[in-house]
């Protein structure tokens, strides 16, 4: 895997939709986030394998492979944060989403200080697990 070097916290958005991939970019750059859009499913998952974001933004509703396929997917690899972002409102969605590996689950529309506390929440607890695990891995 491939970790960037500089110091914004990267999301990994995969979305088909340009506008929605647009507009979460227009709100969280300016909060310190290096926004990565994948517009297709295949391209979100090879993204997420090839550049370790610090956390995955997806949506469930995409041409080709839904959302909970995604997460089956990226929880193969990786145990990066996953934020699924969408208009789906009903618990089974919610729960099948948190039962295929996703972290956390924002119903669209959703304010953009929520979604930016979720996502800072998200990494925080991954950086707390990562040092905790490394400390237990070389407890010296």
């Amino acid at each position: 895997m491939v970790r960037r070097t500089n110091l914004l916290t990267s999301v990994l958005v995969i979305d088909d939709d340009v506008a929605m991939t647009e507009m979460l970019k227009a709100v969280l750059e300016p909060k310190s986030f290096e926004v990565i859009t994948a517009h297709q499913v295949e391209e979100g998952i090879e993204a997420t394998r090839r550049l370790d974001p610090d956390v995955v933004v997806l949506d469930l509703y995409m041409p080709g492979a839904d959302g909970w396929q995604v997460c089956r997917s990226i929880r193969e690899f990786s145990k990066v944060p996953i934020l699924v972002l969408s208009a789906l409102n009903k618990p089974g969605a919610v729960a099948q989403a948190l039962d295929e590996g996703a972290d956390d689950y924002l119903i669209k529309p959703v304010p953009s200080g929520v979604l930016v506390a979720h996502l800072k929440n998200l990494i925080r607890r991954a950086r707390v697990e990562r040092e905790a695990s490394s400390a237990r891995a070389d407890p010296l």
